[in-house]
């Protein structure tokens, strides 16, 4: 852990500003700045740099910090290093969602948001809804209700999903199948408007707790010991998180372990204090994932890798090493 922290994130920025500001140029034969740097200009090279490269990179960012700061929430929510975003089935009820869409072989838009959006996004709203009344049954608004409410219903949907796969055709089993995989197919930024709102409200809400969060992770009685009211804490950080997450899936689908890899990373890097971690974890979060789907669009250029692919590549070694340095039974943080 480095002690200067506000170096560390200076570091940091600097490096994701670079990181945002040289991507979109990778991968190009040639680069003509003279076209490019024309906003607007109606030349290709142009259109392809301004409506595919840039947005794609931005939604990336935001995807990724947004991924990273929900994973640093559940994890200090559950005292847990291995918690994900994923962990009370979101990702799951949005598959089903997307997958039920493409199954109906229905395609309409709303207000420029495509079906498969809406469908996955239902799909979310429903299993956030579900997990918290369970969560509900108990008095207060218990963790460990919370956790096994979303492994069951994550098995749920999850076997849902296999049905209508298993009764699809080759054709809308291969969409489903790439859709579950996670990916960053944007053209233009309608992608990015459209869950820009989740991200800014579940980042702010966040980002306004993080010395919440430091109780939580000490420990529940003494975050009450504190004057903090656990239970609407909780539940405010469970809706904020889960919507963000929610909001994101159902447009670039599933994409796993950025949300455990990059707040482990980040604790390691900048302490525990979650003033300075969410900083960081917007930060790296956001870079990390503009790297991996860079490399998603370069390893087997002109064909692409799904930017799913890459990070649980990346992912399955670090669950591996994470289970290793804490197989003294102290996966708490």
């Amino acid at each position: 852990m480095i002690k200067n922290k506000k170096l560390v994130l200076l570091f940091f920025s600097i490096l994701a500003g670079l990181t945002v500001i040289l991507t979109p140029f990778i991968g190009m034969e040639t680069i003509p700045f003279d076209t490019i740097l024309h906003f607007g200009d109606s030349s290709i090279k142009s259109d392809i740099f301004w409506r595919i490269r840039v947005p794609r990179v931005l939604i990336a960012f935001i995807v990724g910090l947004a991924l990273s700061i929900g994973g640093m929430t559940f994890q200090a929510m559950f005292r847990n290093s291995l918690a994900t975003p994923f962990t009370l089935g979101v990702s799951s009820g949005a598959a089903f969602g997307a997958a039920l869409y493409v199954k109906m072989g229905i395609i309409f838009s709303l207000a420029g948001i495509t079906g498969q959006t809406i469908f996955a996004f239902i799909g979310a709203l429903i299993t956030i809804t579900i997990v918290y009344l369970l969560s509900k049954i108990k008095k207060g608004f218990s963790v460990g209700t919370m956790l096994l409410a979303g492994v069951a219903i994550n098995f749920f949907f999850s076997s849902f999903i296999l049905f209508i796969q298993f009764m699809s055709d080759f054709t809308h089993s291969f969409r489903i199948m790439r859709w579950l995989m996670g990916g960053f197919e944007v053209i233009g930024y309608t992608d990015i408007y459209n869950i820009l709102p989740f991200i800014l409200v579940g980042t702010l809400i966040i980002v306004l707790l993080s010395t919440e969060l430091n109780l939580l992770t000490l420990g529940e009685d003494l975050a009450i010991s504190r004057g903090v009211n656990v239970n609407r804490i909780k539940t405010i950080l469970f809706i904020a998180t889960s919507l963000m997450v929610g909001g994101i899936i159902s447009v670039v689908g599933p994409i796993g372990f950025v949300g455990m890899m990059i707040p482990h990373i980040s604790r390691l890097i900048i302490g525990q204090d979650h003033r300075y971690l969410v900083v960081l974890n917007i930060i790296f979060g956001g870079s990390f994932l503009v790297l991996c789907d860079t490399l998603s669009r370069i390893l087997i250029a002109p064909a692409e890798i799904p930017v799913g692919v890459i990070t649980a590549l990346l992912g399955g070694p670090f669950f591996i090493w994470l289970l290793i340095t804490n197989s003294n039974n102290n996966t708490t943080i």
